[in-house]
């Protein structure tokens, strides 16, 4: 009966491969994917709310505290980022902007992102 097969360094970076593809790193990598937003519907919503962007701040963190129990936010440089200038933002931002504003995250999407999430699911 021949000897079990020793374990390298090479399998062990394999296992490791495996670990690091496990189901809740994909999803981890899925909320860190950055996004595209229209700044303008962002500011449209926040001002149908008449919101200072720093209510919007404390809007976020009460979304995020009564549907998780964690206190996590955005803060005003984040938001006029966001407003003016289109900043990308990850997926995970953009659900807790959403949360905030109490609206569909897609609502929030610029047209040139869903374009390219269509696409990419076409691809895929």
């Amino acid at each position: 009966m021949p000897p079990p097969p020793a374990i390298t360094s090479k399998s062990k970076s394999k296992a490791k491969d495996s670990e690091a593809r496990s189901p809740s790193t994909e999803s981890d990598d899925e909320m860190s994917r950055l996004v595209q937003l229209d700044g303008l519907a962002v500011r449209r919503r926040r001002h149908d709310h008449g919101w200072s962007p720093r209510d919007l701040v404390t809007a976020i963190e009460e979304a995020s505290f009564t549907s998780s129990g964690l206190r996590r936010t955005l803060t005003p440089n984040q938001i006029a980022a966001i407003e003016e200038r289109a900043e990308r933002i990850s997926y995970a931002s953009l659900l807790l902007l959403a949360d905030g504003l109490d609206c569909d995250p897609v609502d929030l999407l610029a047209a040139d992102e869903m374009r390219r999430r269509r696409r990419d699911s076409l691809l895929n």
